[in-house]
């Protein structure tokens, strides 16, 4: 298995998520959002850079924008952009908005799938979690994605039920908890 790191979004790697962008990569696995960040990116990428990950609000899906929670957002490298995986929380509590899913978000472009990064960034992203006081964070996934679900089970996942999904009628997504501390 190749090795990955994970490391803070930057302007010097932007080149690179743009490339991805503009091969069909998403890093909202609910909605394509690449055409809108690549007509952001292309106007001004600094901009683009600090709006999506430092901006004071973010827009969600139906239009409304809401305070962004305190995050912790890298890129995922094996030397090129592989994905990106970020940890987002209320600090002192477990609880998570109703528009928030869970605690981590993570997608991998395709071209790099199926050699075990989501796997490993999730891993490595859990420290973070435990050194901002989390226990245990929760992550979903679509209930017809076995990738993601392997890859949180891979990682000590336990099933805690699941919610609605708000986007795919018919679907739910599917929640687990996962210890900050492996075994």
């Amino acid at each position: 298995m190749t090795d990955i790191s994970l490391i803070p979004p930057s302007l010097d790697w932007l080149p690179f998520y743009a490339d991805a962008l503009e091969r069909g990569w998403s890093p909202n696995t609910d909605q394509d959002v690449s055409r809108e960040q690549l007509l952001q990116l292309r106007r001004d990428p600094e901009r683009f850079l600090h709006d999506l990950y430092h901006s004071p609000m973010v827009r969600l899906a139906d239009g409304q924008e809401v305070p962004r929670l305190p995050a912790h957002d890298y890129w995922i490298s094996d030397g090129t952009f592989c994905g990106r995986i970020g940890f987002r929380f209320q600090p002192g509590t477990e609880e998570l908005p109703l528009a928030v899913y869970g605690h981590i978000g993570y997608t991998i472009v395709p071209w790099k799938q199926r050699r075990g990064y989501a796997t490993q960034a999730l891993r490595m992203i859990l420290p973070v979690c435990r050194s901002e006081g989390f226990s245990r964070v929760l992550i979903t996934c679509d209930d017809d994605n076995d990738a993601s679900r392997k890859v949180i089970l891979a990682n000590g996942g336990i099933p805690a039920g699941s919610v609605p999904h708000n986007r795919r009628p018919g679907h739910v997504k599917l929640a687990f908890w996962v210890p900050t501390t492996q075994d």
